[in-house]
């Protein structure tokens, strides 16, 4: 048997799962036997971030796909290819030429997990909970075109927005638009620790040991009214340390499924398929790396600077070196295979070349070497991430205008220290929230951007995003988006590097893994059962 699973992309930068895992095609057990999921993020509660899993705080691809699990929104986006469709909406639609009046209307009988009904205005308080709280995380920015919410009576909400926005149906399958009970989330601040309360598909509670969550454990929700159907009773995330712990307990059998991050070797070995008990499933990613300038900063102020450095990075060899065929350079925020992309790096700066980064700085009268600090994080991106960043640090001073030293953090100290503006460059990671275009670029570069970068292009805040958000048919946006990637390669606030695939791994008597992750890196566990090994 071919113990590797492939996900075939059927539309560009979508993607149709057209394969089942080994273990069988039936919808899975629902016998009370936990279905153990193994992950490498790791969720803390800290000082600077005392309310990781509010909705109105957490952005990041660990804690959204927790609140996927167990926080319900009006829209969710498919498991397969294609446009949100309704989960606690019954219906949604814009109901003006315009893009800029979008109404939903309830399922009847919608409960949270306590029993308590959800109203139409308990969405409305939400939504707006989010907006006033504003968190510095940055998510808030992703409703920022809500102009006021009105209600009608208990089912109906319509959304009035202040300019047009093609892309809010995807905003709504966001977990920042989650619906939360008031009565458990306070209305101007946010809810700290590790409880969740909503009506999404399970219901959760974490065990947590020195503030961070080891084991979190969802449970299926019998209230649930929505999109998905749930092939299992329970299921627990564990959290490790790393990939290589994480690569011990699924060979051991302490847990049946490997997410996020296993190691660039790990996901070789098994791509070879001699491991019987362990299935391999690969599938297109849109998962994309880069690195961050504080365009304030002294030392990267120029942007010749930025300019030179987009013009000495090799990311063939960057990716060979590290990643292998698991990777894809990239010349754009926005990956090869999502409508609206453009190789803007690739046509600005050509292949690598430290001739023509030295005529860069030159020009602008920069002293050579100069000095940077590279920052990464050690513990949320994978294992390689040390290792790419060791590459990146040899390019740049290989070609003698740097002198780069580097340095790794943990998550839950580079995070806050990155958001206030405490790094000049540093290494991040984006998994879309929905996967258009739009989201590769707004939340970089629009006001409120979630990186808190001080980098501010009037034209492309104030005309070419609004502009691209009134087209509905999405390939009509692509001359202004074409135009904020060909800005961005210009100034470089960021140096786009890679794009990745995504891959779960499986003990063979796990069913749905093909449907594990959607194309934005959404985890659903619902997906997943228990067949027969084979």
């Amino acid at each position: 048997m071919n113990r590797k699973t492939l996900v075939l992309p059927a539309v560009a930068g979508l993607l149709t799962p057209v394969l089942a895992a080994c273990g069988g095609s039936d919808s899975g057990s629902t016998s009370g036997d936990a279905i153990v999921v193994g992950t490498t993020d790791r969720f803390t509660a800290t000082k600077a971030a005392p309310a990781p899993l509010d909705p109105a705080y957490a952005y990041d691809v660990g804690t959204w796909n927790i609140l996927r699990q167990s926080v319900q929104t009006l829209m969710a986006q498919p498991k397969g290819e294609g446009e949100p469709v309704p989960d606690a909406a019954e219906s949604c639609s814009f109901t003006d030429s315009g893009s800029e009046r979008y109404a939903c209307k309830l399922r009847e009988g919608l409960k949270f997990a306590d029993g308590d009904p959800v109203t139409a205005e308990d969405v409305k308080y939400s939504i707006e909970r989010v907006l006033r709280i504003n968190s510095d995380s940055g998510v808030s920015a992703l409703l920022n075109t809500i102009d006021t919410i009105e209600t009608q009576g208990d089912r109906d909400v319509v959304f009035h927005l202040k300019t047009a926005d093609a892309t809010f149906p995807y905003k709504l399958s966001t977990p920042v638009a989650g619906i939360v009970n008031p009565k458990d989330y306070p209305k101007d601040k946010l809810r700290e620790g590790f409880d969740i309360d909503g009506s999404g598909p399970y219901t959760f509670k974490a065990d947590v040991d020195d503030d961070a969550i080891t084991t979190a454990t969802f449970t299926k929700n019998p209230s649930y009214k929505g999109n998905v159907t749930v092939n299992n009773d329970k299921v627990e995330l564990r959290s490790f340390t790393d990939a290589d712990a994480m690569g011990e307990a699924i060979d051991k059998g302490d847990i049946d499924v490997m997410t996020r991050t296993m190691s660039p070797a790990q996901i070789q070995k098994l791509d070879t398929g001699d491991d019987e008990k362990v299935d391999l499933v690969d599938m297109p990613g849109l998962e994309i790396r880069y690195l961050a300038f504080n365009t304030n900063a002294t030392s990267v102020k120029d942007k010749a600077v930025r300019q030179a450095m987009a013009q000495v990075v090799n990311r063939g060899e960057l990716v060979s070196k590290v990643y292998g065929t698991q990777a894809e350079p990239l010349y754009s925020l926005v990956p090869a295979t999502v409508t609206g992309h453009s190789n803007s790096f690739f046509n600005q700066y050509g292949n690598p070349s430290a001739d023509k980064a030295k005529s860069l700085l030159a020009k602008a009268g920069v002293t050579t070497p100069v000095k940077l600090t590279l920052h990464y994080t050690t513990d949320h991106y994978g294992s390689a991430t040390k290792q790419e960043f060791e590459i990146l640090q040899k390019q740049l001073n290989d070609s003698g205008l740097f002198d780069v030293t580097i340095q790794g953090h943990p998550w839950s100290t580079f995070r806050p220290a990155e958001q206030k503006g405490e790094y000049d460059v540093y290494g991040m990671g984006w998994f879309p929230d929905f996967p258009d275009a739009d989201n590769f670029l707004a939340p970089f570069l629009d006001k409120d951007n979630f990186l808190g970068s001080p980098y501010n292009n009037s034209t492309i805040q104030r005309s070419l995003i609004p502009q691209s958000r009134r087209e509905a048919d999405r390939l009509g946006a692509a001359k202004s988006l074409t135009e904020i990637q060909d800005a961005v390669a210009e100034d470089v606030p960021v140096l786009p590097l890679w794009q990745g695939k995504q891959y779960v791994a499986a003990r063979d008597d796990i069913t749905g893994t093909a449907y594990a992750l959607n194309s934005s890196s959404t985890l659903q566990l619902w997906e997943l059962g228990r067949g027969v090994s084979g």
